[in-house]
């Protein structure tokens, strides 16, 4: 068997078990603040963005339509985002950050920023910054 068909060696399966170890990692951190890795992250960017269409953050975050809608109906049910018409097409459906979705993601990023220095001390800044840029080639490369 060639080296590179030996399904021990897939790419994909290490990506998916370091990507399940980290998630679970920063889980432990925001979970007291109600919140899991991934919608820390969709508070993130509504912040960072503003509002925004369901599809527009789903491409942002590289996420399938039907997983960040999964994801939203806590947040929404919470009152952290709030979903109404399109600003320029009232067809569609956009995202908003509330008030106190600003306010838990404020108190999220105390737990976040302490997850993420105890990552960058265990395994280094200088390497976490490299495989940061590394996973972003990753994710923008066609094909992979």
């Amino acid at each position: 068997m060639r080296p590179a068909s030996r399904p021990e060696i897939c790419n994909c399966l290490a990506l998916r078990q370091a990507a399940r170890h980290v998630t679970q990692f920063y889980d432990r951190f925001l979970a007291p603040n109600g919140l899991r890795t991934t919608q820390f992250s969709i508070l993130a960017r509504l912040r960072r963005n503003g509002p925004t269409t369901i599809n527009a953050l789903a491409d942002d975050l590289v996420m399938d339509r039907t997983t960040l809608g999964r994801n939203i109906l806590p947040l929404r049910r919470d009152g952290l985002i709030a979903v109404a018409p399109g600003r320029c097409d009232r067809r569609s459906r956009e995202l908003r950050l509330t008030v106190a979705g600003g306010a838990r993601f404020r108190s999220a990023m105390k737990n976040w920023t302490q997850a993420q220095a105890r990552f960058e001390t265990a395994f280094g800044a200088p390497r976490a910054r490299k495989l940061r840029a590394l996973l972003r080639e990753v994710a923008a490369t066609e094909g992979a």
